[in-house]
């Protein structure tokens, strides 16, 4: 067993080695760029491995969709947080497709929005040093995606205009859970579709995590050091949870690819982090841009989700309230 797991380290070793023993030696490539390789190809395994244990996990919830629905319907803010914290985007997407249709209230809609992570979690999980502040990210999501659905259920009055009812000579049309790579999810129960899509789906997020290193890597090159980066992005500054919040709402969850890097790089607060992810609704925002027909209730959405965000993120910044000691119980430090 101990040479099992022995020959199993090693092997380890020798994977994260490769990148940099293949790439050091070129002397062309400035050491920033050599850097922002290294650490990128270094994630690639980390990365297919998570993303492929998601595409199982898309392809078991997507078939119980019908299940999805239900209990979307009778626990909304609940039910709807605790199912949008598995790091996927496809949820997200049929949360607005349904409440377009007016099947979801607004509270429970904002509450798959809020407690969405998309690509933060498997980024975190490729970097064992973070890996203690995946769970208060998931905690702290919920816990403000459950409180901020029922509130608006309850204080927000605004009806929304009922949806266009399509003709009746037409089929209605069906909810297809999207992931991040426009893939549909429907389909990809073949043994071959199981395998491509997390394959496609690493090589996304890895060509993203690389160029954001090599962009960070260039700005610290010519700033000088990181704390010069970070001051530069507005570090401990009250408007950097604010603009994270509206990065945020750019419909792609390569976004939240890049927040994570950001503060990865220590450029970005943990509030900041928070504020951005709180308000990455990924795909599921471009449906409700494009399907709902009441724009006056996609500005409420919008208007709720940035505040909230904002909010939790200056409250994290600040340790308003103390917060951080309720995470310093188990050991946690934020």
């Amino acid at each position: 067993m101990y040479n099992f797991l022995h020959s199993i380290y090693e092997g380890f070793e020798f994977i994260t080695g490769l990148p940099g023993m293949l790439i050091e030696p070129i002397g062309f490539l400035p050491e920033f760029l050599k850097d922002a390789l290294i650490d990128s190809l270094n994630l690639v395994p980390f990365l297919f491995v998570v993303f492929l244990i998601i595409e199982l996990l898309e392809q078991y919830f997507t078939k119980k969709k019908h299940l999805f629905v239900f209990w979307m319907k009778k626990i909304g803010p609940l039910f709807g947080s605790l199912f949008a914290s598995i790091p996927q985007c496809g949820f997200s997407v049929i949360a607005s497709t349904l409440y377009v249709r007016r099947i979801l209230s607004r509270g429970t809609l904002l509450s798959v929005y809020l407690a969405t992570s998309d690509e933060a979690i498997p980024v975190l999980i490729s970097d064992p040093s973070k890996i203690y502040l995946i769970l208060p990210i998931i905690l702290i999501k919920i816990f403000i995606a459950v409180v901020v659905g029922y509130l608006v259920d309850i204080f927000v009055n605004y009806k929304a205009k009922e949806p266009i009812i399509e003709p009746v000579e037409q089929k209605p049309a069906e909810i297809h859970a999207q992931g991040c790579c426009h893939h549909t999810l429907t389909d990809a129960a073949k043994t071959k579709e199981l395998w491509l899509h997390p394959i496609k789906h690493t090589f996304n997020i890895f060509v993203f995590i690389l160029i954001v290193s090599v962009i960070l890597g260039f700005i610290i090159d010519k700033l000088g050091t990181e704390e010069n980066l970070a001051r530069f992005f507005l570090m401990n500054s009250p408007l950097q949870p604010v603009l994270a919040s509206i990065v945020g709402l750019i419909p792609n969850c390569a976004i939240s690819v890049m927040l994570t890097i950001l503060f990865l790089k220590h450029t970005i607060s943990f509030g900041s982090l928070i504020a951005g992810l709180s308000s990455a609704g990924g795909l599921g925002l471009l449906v409700l841009f494009n399907k709902n027909n009441d724009k006056k209730d996609t500005a409420i959405i919008i208007g709720i989700l940035i505040a909230v965000s904002s909010i939790t993120g200056l409250i994290l910044q600040y340790n308003l309230f103390n917060i951080n000691k309720l995470f310093s119980i188990f050991g946690i430090q934020l």
